[in-house]
């Protein structure tokens, strides 16, 4: 123990003398921590929240009964049901949209408490805890979440008013209960819904007999299990969040394992005197473990409670992207429990074991009186260097084959992660083959030095390299695939969204009526009704739209691959046309032949492929008439017109008192594309805050790593200001040797990003959202971001230059007294 002690206080001792490493190592820990803690809060958040919505209505083994065909039941199917002996609980859901200017639209949930199945848990309390007099008995009870109360701005026991005027009743705080979601009685939803004797689904309790012939044309037997569907659609976003959130951690681990083997290699000579005089090698290797635990909790612990912090200040932007992408509700607060705080420690522990095990393990493997000897350092570095280029060439290889027989999302994450630290593994290895043959042009001693000193850091600055490579190139390809998608997104708007306005109508005759008296104005030049459904095709849920054949479509709707005679087919009912991501979930391609659920079961043929981007469901594209005869249940639910020049107003004000429509049924073509535009925004804020972040992480590493250089840089700077180089000059090589060094990573780090980004839009999206983009490649914006990548370094050069220029003669003379 005697031993330890002296050992600790030893060690601890350099950090008195070296105090920006001690701050570069906890600041790596601390960095990388905060990032990763950050993302993991946003997704632990959102997951929770979903769990939640989930566990609205959940039972250990629920069986639910649903439509085949449309989005409601009668009621009378439920009556006949029960007659049968069948113990089910019909629920109706839909979206209500509440009184006041920016209110939200909430989730509404209506139930039968009378005949809900026996282990059914409604917000995380047991049905048979249900009072059920007060919940069904005037004046009812609304149950509501803690953040939907607040969202509203109103107090328990207030009544809350619908867009339509129609009062809510009672509000009852269930803390239990999801984000935007409201539950009721279901005749009070009956009421708030204005859907009179319909339901949306049927929860069974127990194991589900054979459906009668007569009702399985209206009925399909599906486990609870549909109720994930929204965590299944927001998996992938997660997921991209969550590679983010390693990337950042792993550069920020660079900046700590830097600082610590830059420390080892200083304290060569204490390692061999401790070694000397008779501490082992098992007591030292054990107190630079507890150095660095300490290291480790420390960082962790602030790290942690930077993540909290940063997970806080992207929350808005984050619940933006999910609800704008899947319509999922995610608290504006984060409730975060113990668990995760100890996990976020752990993780630092952990990020620290990572960073410095190599440069223990090289310290334990050197000789005992090689260890004072930076010769013998630099060349362990050697054997190190050709381990890594093999391990950059095996994980080249399994990128490869990730790329080439990989069809699936983690093969796709495998492809980017081996791919980003085959690269960052070479790197050290290219730029010495680089800065090696840039010696052989080197005539004259001043640059033979300044290339071979070159060399000589590379060791050390090898990490801070490799964060600016990953940061640059993650930058690019992120970058790319984000502004192609703008540039697709933006395209795809102006062709699908080219009417004026677009009426959205719930009620069949009203919509009936609007189309007919838009027959009759000679503002309107064009109206365009569409039918809809939702269904379910190979357990996928899918909206059917029909269309007229109408030539509008043939000109504003475009496709990705069709056959040569698609809009003719679809006109005339002998085909189909699919979204690309409902097309690339069933496997189906142009030619081959769709089933739908109708009744007789009928097929088409696959005319045309169209991007659908945004849409978290599958699409279908029929023709109206033949969706018509075949499913009566589709509803007329919209219209696009277009207008006269300067009647649009006109149109709208008689729209308003004629068929009393709000501005929630009348969408203008400009609104409709800036909202889309701005979910398009926000959906990336979280992404490119992560980017900007790591960059300026990796500018951290390299000014770090050049800081904790420059003391032991002046035994190679002194001897040539004795030569008679003059210390600005030697301020000029120095600077030279960053830049050289930083051009060079940014100079692979370009066509690594530009490959990054192809990997994105070719295989992470592909398998992610089921979107194919056009790999776009901008060089303006390659141009910025490598102008970007030599500022950050040199910024992160300016301090250790201007400390340079600070040093006096007598500070340059004493390392020559030194070496004696």
């Amino acid at each position: 123990m005697t031993g330890l002690v002296v050992a600790l206080q030893a060690l601890l001792s350099h950090w008195r003398r070296h105090r920006v490493q001690g701050v570069s190592i906890f600041l790596g820990l601390c960095l990388a921590t905060t990032l990763w803690t950050g993302v993991q809060a946003l997704n632990s958040q959102a997951r929770n929240d979903y769990a939640r919505a989930s566990a609205v209505l959940a039972a250990p083994s629920q069986v639910q009964l649903l439509p085949r065909t449309g989005q409601h039941l009668s009621q009378a199917l439920y009556l006949e049901l029960r007659s049968l002996g069948w113990a089910v609980s019909p629920v109706l859901e839909g979206r209500l949209v509440m009184a006041g200017e920016g209110a939200p639209s909430l989730r509404l949930i209506g139930i039968e408490p009378l005949t809900l199945p026996h282990d059914l848990r409604l917000a995380g309390s047991s049905a048979e805890r249900l009072d059920i007099q007060a919940f069904i008995g005037p004046p009812g009870q609304a149950w509501i979440g803690p953040d939907t109360l607040r969202r509203l701005g109103l107090a328990p026991g207030q009544t809350a008013y619908s867009a339509q005027g129609l009062a809510l009743p009672s509000l009852q705080v269930q803390a239990e209960l999801a984000p935007g979601v409201v539950l009721v009685d279901i005749g009070q939803a009956q009421r708030l819904l204005q859907a009179p004797g319909q339901v949306s689904r049927l929860l069974l309790d127990g194991p589900a007999p054979g459906l009668p012939d007569e009702l399985a044309h209206w009925l399909s037997v599906a486990p609870a299990s549909d109720e994930g569907d929204l965590q299944r659609l927001t998996e992938s976003f997660h997921l991209n969040l969550s590679a983010l959130g390693l990337l950042a951690f792993v550069v920020g681990l660079f900046i700590a394992h830097a600082a610590i083997g830059l420390a080892l290699e200083q304290r060569r000579g204490l390692i061999r005197t401790l070694r000397a005089c008779g501490v082992s090698l098992r007591t030292v290797l054990l107190a630079l473990s507890l150095e660095l635990g300490g290291f480790a909790v420390l960082g962790g612990l602030l790290g942690v409670a930077g993540g909290y912090l940063l997970a806080a200040a992207l929350l808005p932007d984050f619940a933006a992207s999910v609800g704008g992408l899947y319509g999922a509700q995610v608290a504006g607060h984060l409730s975060l429990p113990a668990s995760w705080w100890a996990t976020g420690v752990l993780v630092s522990v952990v990020g620290a074991l990572l960073a410095g095990v190599s440069a223990v393990l090289r310290a334990a493997r050197l000789p005992l009186l090689a260890l004072a000897q930076a010769q013998a350092w630099r060349s362990a570095q050697g054997p190190w260097l050709r381990r890594q280029a093999l391990a950059a060439l095996g994980l080249g290889l399994l990128a490869l084959g990730c790329g080439y027989w990989g069809a699936s999302l983690p093969a796709a994450f495998t492809l980017l992660a081996s791919l980003l630290l085959a690269a960052a593994l070479a790197l050290p290895v290219l730029l010495d083959h680089m800065l090696a043959g840039l010696g052989r042009w080197a005539r004259r001693p001043l640059a033979q030095w300044f290339v071979a000193d070159s060399r000589q850091q590379l060791p050390a600055l090898s990490l801070a390299l490799m964060a600016l490579l990953l940061a640059l190139a993650a930058s690019v390809g992120v970058g790319s695939m984000t502004e192609g998608f703008r540039n697709t997104f933006n395209g795809w708007l102006e062709q699908r969204l080219s009417a004026d306005l677009y009426l959205t109508l719930g009620d069949s005759d009203q919509a009936a009526s609007i189309d007919q008296w838009l027959d009759q104005q000679a503002a309107v030049t064009l109206h365009l009704p569409t039918w809809r459904s939702e269904i379910h095709v190979q357990g996928w849920p899918a909206q059917v739209q029909g269309v007229l054949d109408a030539p509008w479509y043939r000109q504003h709707w475009p496709l990705l691959s069709h056959t040569a005679d698609a809009w003719t087919a679809l006109g005339e009912g002998r085909g189909v046309m699919l979204s690309e991501q409902l097309a690339r979930r069933l496997h189906v391609g142009l030619g081959q032949r769709l089933s739908l659920p109708l009744h007789p079961t009928v097929s088409l043929n696959v005319v045309g492929l169209y991007a659908d981007y945004g849409n978290p469901k599958g699409h279908i594209l029929l023709n109206a008439d033949w969706l018509r005869s075949h499913w009566p249940q589709a509803s007329l639910s919209g219209i696009a017109l277009t207008v006269a020049p300067g009647q649009l107003s006109a149109v709208q004000a008689q729209l308003r008192e004629r068929f009393a429509l709000d501005d929630s049924r009348m969408v203008e073509q400009a609104s409709l594309k800036a909202w889309s535009s701005e979910v398009f925004s926000r959906t990336f804020a979280a992404t490119t805050a992560l980017n900007g972040l790591t960059l300026g992480i990796a500018g951290v590493a390299l000014l770090l790593g050049l800081l904790t250089l420059a003391q032991s840089r002046l035994g190679q700077l002194a001897p040539l200001w004795a030569l008679g180089v003059s210390r600005p000059r030697l301020v000029l090589l120095a600077l030279a040797q960053t830049l050289l060094l930083a051009t060079l990573t940014v100079l692979l780090a370009l066509p690594l990003g530009v490959l990054l980004a192809w990997c994105l839009v070719a295989m992470v999206n592909v398998q992610a959202f089921g979107w194919r983009l056009p790999l776009q490649v901008f060089p303006l914006q390659l141009l910025q971001l490598a102008g970007l990548g030599l500022l950050t370094s040199l910024l992160a050069s300016a301090w250790p230059l201007w400390r340079l220029t600070r040093q006096r003669p007598v500070d340059l003379l004493r390392q020559f007294s030194d070496e004696r």
